[in-house]
C-alpha cells in the first residue's frame, strides 16, 4: 500500500474501476453460465452421434467381414481399388458466444449403388452392404469430428472464462476495495488530524486574543492613573 497516493481523486478513480470491474465480472458470469449450458447440450449430442458412429463401425466391419468371407478379399480389394473419389466437404465457422467453431458442409458419401464408380455386374450385394456401410461410416466419422472440435473449443474457453472470473472474483475485486478502504481510512485520519489542528489552531488564536485583549486593558489603566 505504500505506493498508492491517499488522495480523494485516487478514490474516485479506484472506485470507477471497482465499478468497472464488478460490471465485467457480471458479464463474464453470464457469459461462462452460457457457455456452459451450450457445452451441456452439445455434449449430450456428442455422445448420441458418437454413439452413432460407433454402432455404423460394428455395422460396416460385420458387413466387411461376411464379404470377405464369401466373396473373397481379392473381390472386395478390386472393388475398393476402384474408388478413387474422395469425401468433397468444405470448412465453415459459426460462432457459438464468441467462440468460433467449425462447421463441415459436405456432401452425403453414401451413393446409390448406379453412381459408385465400379460395375453392378462385378460385384455382389455382400460387398454393396460393405460399400454403404463404410460411406455410412465415413459420414458419421466427419460429424464426429465437427462436433468434437465443437466440444474441445467450448471446453478452452469455458476454462479461459472461468480463470478470468475468478481473477476478478477473488483477487483483482478484493484488492482494489481494500485499497480503496486504505485510502478511504487513510482520508479519514487526514480529516481528523486537520480537526485536531484547527482546533488547537483556534485555542491558540482565542489566547493570543484574549492576551491582546489584556494588554490594551492593562494599557488603558495605565493611562487613566
Amino acid at each position: 500500500m505504500a505506493e498508492v497516493q491517499p488522495t480523494r481523486m485516487e478514490l474516485i478513480k479506484l472506485r470507477r474501476r471497482i465499478k468497472m470491474a464488478e460490471r465485467g465480472y457480471s458479464l463474464l458470469k453470464m457469459k461462462r453460465d452460457g457457455l456452459i449450458a451450450e457445452f451441456r447440450e452439445i455434449l449430450e449430442e456428442a455422445k448420441k452421434t458418437i454413439g452413432g458412429m460407433v454402432e455404423k463401425f460394428n455395422k460396416a466391419q460385420e458387413a466387411i467381414t461376411i464379404a470377405k468371407a464369401v466373396d473373397g478379399v481379392l473381390a472386395v480389394q478390386s472393388v475398393a481399388i476402384s474408388r478413387q473419389t474422395e469425401p468433397s466437404f468444405a470448412m465453415k465457422k459459426k460462432n457459438i458466444m464468441g467462440v468460433v467453431v467449425p462447421v463441415v458442409k459436405r456432401e452425403k458419401v453414401r451413393k446409390k449403388v448406379a453412381e459408385r464408380e465400379y460395375g453392378v455386374i462385378s460385384t455382389t450385394a455382400r460387398i454393396d452392404e460393405a460399400v454403404a456401410a463404410y460411406e455410412e461410416l465415413v459420414d458419421a466419422i466427419l460429424e464426429v469430428a465437427e462436433i468434437e472440435t465443437t466440444v474441445k473449443r467450448l471446453v478452452e474457453e469455458i476454462d479461459k472464462t472461468k480463470r478470468r472470473v475468478n481473477a476478478l472474483e477473488y483477487r483483482v475485486i478484493p484488492m482494489m476495495k481494500e485499497t480503496a478502504w486504505f485510502i478511504s481510512f487513510k482520508l479519514e485520519e487526514m480529516d481528523r488530524e486537520n480537526i485536531i489542528k484547527l482546533k488547537k489552531l483556534k485555542v491558540k488564536m482565542a489566547k493570543r486574543e484574549e492576551e491582546a485583549r489584556a494588554a490594551e486593558a492593562a494599557e488603558a489603566a495605565e493611562a487613566a492613573a
